[in-house]
């Protein structure tokens, strides 16, 4: 696979192309729901007693402030940063944020019944949550963080404001929406999201493990789709011809196993495209 920063300085030309030369012109990239942005944090639980009542006390930080972390867009690559002072202006609202695992299931505490608290520190966004002990999914949640399975926290929230860099190789988020958000923590959280442009980079990782015929498949798909055709940003892509490719993904072709070869295709092939043919070329099986 090519490496992240030769495909971080492509997206970016592409993101300036887009944004007619003028810098930072471009919005807020993609959508500005985030939803499944994962951070490394300690989290820590403990029994207490609050209100005459038995509680787990979960602490950590939910999100860390000045520390960059990979996104993906329609163009490809970028960083992300979220900066300090982004949780300010909506803490101040006194958000409705609800605490669950994995950004699923019933609601364990939130903010409206006092059972969920949220500040901002030098960190990040820090929370402390009292759970009840007597739920099932809590009892599970406090075995797997106990057993170091879950070891990360993640947040949902809406970008308000933000601001590219001038080389459009990051996007500072300013101010961020946490209301009707959601915080806790998670088995996997991908930097993150719903959407397939942001999913972009745990795709493409997961293309050199694809099953020949969901590579086929996927293949197809993407070679029927209208864009590819379209101009892209001047980069070279190595693939093999379509017509080789063709010869040797025909299971009636008497065709010997080869090492694989690459030959320099037009400069418009997609990246997934040019990774499936690779993928399927290699693929002995085939």
């Amino acid at each position: 696979m090519t490496d992240m920063t030769v495909l971080r300085a492509e997206a970016a030309k592409a993101r300036a192309a887009a944004a007619g030369g003028t810098a930072q012109q471009l919005g807020t990239p993609d959508t500005p729901l985030r939803d499944h942005v994962k951070f490394g944090s300690e989290l820590r639980a403990q029994k207490v007693t609050k209100d005459g009542q038995d509680w787990f006390q979960v602490e950590g930080h939910a999100s860390v402030t000045e520390t960059p972390y990979e996104m993906w867009d329609d163009y490809g690559p970028y960083m992300e940063v979220v900066s300090s002072g982004a949780f300010d202006e909506t803490l101040s609202q006194k958000p409705f944020v609800i605490f669950r695992w994995n950004h699923g299931g019933t609601a364990m505490a939130n903010t409206r019944n006092g059972r969920l608290e949220l500040e901002a520190d030098d960190t990040g966004l820090k929370i402390r949550a009292w759970l009840n002990p007597t739920r099932d999914d809590v009892q599970l949640l406090m075995q797997a963080m106990s057993d170091d399975d879950v070891t990360e926290q993640s947040f949902m929230f809406m970008i308000v404001r933000g601001m590219w860099s001038p080389d459009y190789t990051e996007y500072r988020i300013e101010e961020v929406d946490l209301d009707r958000g959601d915080v806790g923590p998670v088995q996997y959280g991908a930097n993150p999201y719903t959407s397939i442009a942001a999913r972009s980079g745990e795709i493409l990782a997961a293309i050199g493990g694809l099953p020949r015929l969901a590579a086929r498949e996927a293949l197809q798909i993407l070679t029927s789709r209208g864009d590819l055709g379209q101009s892209q940003p001047d980069v070279e892509v190595e693939t093999r011809t379509v017509e080789d490719a063709a010869a040797e993904l025909d299971d009636t072709a008497a065709v010997e196993p080869k090492p694989l070869q690459w030959k320099a295709q037009p400069k418009r092939q997609g990246r997934s495209v040019a990774l499936l043919r690779a993928l399927l070329l290699a693929d002995d099986e085939i």
